[in-house]
């Protein structure tokens, strides 16, 4: 049976990978997504009349598949993205380091970076040449998966460089503490940024709120071309036919409270307990047991939060940077590990400060009273700016399951599920990514690919 008429269920930044191929290839396309705003996991959120983000996002210039899919929904990046280069900068005297690669030819720009960097000692500048050009060496890959801490003292890493860089890249980047964290995850983004072209290693912060840098692109390229977006509207169920189609169950305001279609495909592009759920009624007659042993590994994945502390101040406080790394120690209250002044990104949310908290879990269990406080103080403090102890709003925002924890060795499923017609997208799906923005823009394209091979 050829494929004309596609459902999506799930328009985070997977689904909407997914939906925008698809249509571009001319199938009909129906996307579902049971929030009333599109993004997924990295979405706009409105409080208190403001748009701010469930959670402050970096892309890398090493995003190609990312950076394709904006300039096919015709996003402007250049005034989407923020563009800088390559950094990990503490403020003065706050015990870091300020490391920053010149605009130069790879690896001109890391050898220029490390010559010209502060905060570091001989040690520990040697260290990291080591490790770029061990890890180059060995393909960026290691044989057999082990920890990111183990990665570090294999390449014999000083502390002082693992604390500066290497811990906060990983959380950065995995959302999993290097004692838990996969070194060939951790190598493979190191290979497209540190490893790659100078551009590759440029660092990218969305401008814009992070629904409009793409979901709702992604919606009205999908309508441009035939298809339908329907938001709060949730699948309930999927019925297998037995042409190879599916049916698709759905509720919500939008559809009319209850709603069935037929389809000659289906694109999972939902968490993984949604999906999971979702494969748990299917009956597949060939291979009843698929669908259930898919949902016991879906259910498998562990859960790593993101918080984002977000701090308003008067319209004229701003800092020296677009964004600075802050040294994370909880003993003493010290929560932050990166402070992004939106002021110098949107000129519309002026003094307003989003401190980021990766792995968070630990403090997303402080009340929101005692952890906007601690962040605060911890502002006031390291900056050295005491009129930051006292925000004149503030809210806290975790996403508790921001990322799978992306652990060594990890069980990720395919995008082709076995049962024909029915492909996995997201960032948890097989790949070299961890559950980043350009992961699940990758799983989303793989998917409609693997769909596009039944066409005829």
């Amino acid at each position: 049976m050829s494929v004309r008429r596609v459902a999506v269920i799930g328009a985070g930044w997977a689904g909407c990978a997914a939906a925008v191929e698809l249509a571009s290839r001319g199938m009909h396309v129906t996307l579902l997504e049971s929030a009333r705003t599109l993004g997924g996991r990295a979405r706009r959120v409105e409080i208190d009349g403001r748009n701010v983000d469930n959670g402050q996002h970096i892309m890398l210039g090493a995003y190609r598949d990312t950076l394709k899919l904006l300039r096919k929904v015709g996003a402007d990046i250049p005034s989407a993205v923020l563009n800088v280069p390559l950094q990990m900068r503490y403020a003065p005297g706050a015990g870091g380091m300020d490391f920053i690669a010149p605009r130069l030819p790879a690896p001109f720009h890391l050898l220029g970076a490390l010559l010209r960097a502060t905060g570091l000692q001989r040690e520990d500048k040697l260290s990291l040449a080591r490790f770029s050009t061990t890890a180059r060496w060995m393909g960026w890959q290691f044989d057999t998966d082990c920890t990111v801490t183990e990665l570090l003292h294999r390449f014999d890493q000083t502390p002082r460089l693992t604390t500066l860089m290497w811990r906060p890249l990983c959380l950065a980047a995995l959302n999993t503490p290097p004692e838990r964290a996969s070194a060939n995850v951790f190598l493979a983004v190191l290979r497209d940024s540190l490893g790659a072209s100078r551009a590759a290693s440029d660092m990218l912060v969305p401008k814009v709120d992070l629904s409009a840098l793409l979901p709702d692109l992604a919606a009205r390229y999908v309508t441009e071309h035939g298809g339908t977006v329907y938001t709060g509207a949730k699948a309930t169920a999927l019925l297998a036919q037995p042409d190879g189609g599916w049916r698709v169950q759905a509720s919500g305001a939008a559809l009319g409270d209850q709603w069935e279609h037929g389809y000659d495909a289906v694109v999972l592009a939902c968490g993984a307990p949604h999906a999971a759920s979702l494969l748990d009624a299917v009956t597949w007659q060939p291979e009843p047991a698929t669908p259930a042993a898919l949902a016991t590994r879906l259910r498998a994945f562990t859960y790593e939060a993101i918080t984002t502390v977000y701090l308003q101040y008067a319209p004229g406080v701003r800092l020296d940077l677009p964004f600075i790394a802050l040294i994370d120690t909880p003993p003493a209250g010290h929560w932050g590990q990166f402070v992004f002044d939106r002021g110098q990104l949107d000129e519309k949310q002026a003094g307003l400060l989003a401190v980021i908290i990766s792995a968070s879990g630990e403090a997303a269990a402080l009340g929101q009273a005692e952890l906007t406080a601690a962040c605060a103080r911890q502002l006031a403090e390291v900056l050295r700016r005491p009129e930051l102890a006292q925000p004149q709003w503030a809210r806290v925002i975790t996403e508790k399951r921001a990322t799978f924890a992306c652990a060594p060795a990890l069980d990720r499923p395919a995008n082709a599920t076995g049962l024909p017609g029915l492909v996995l997208a997201g960032d948890y799906t097989a790949g070299e990514y961890p559950a980043t923005l350009e992961g699940a823009v990758r799983s989303g394209m793989a998917a409609a690919l693997e769909l596009l091979k039944r066409k005829k």
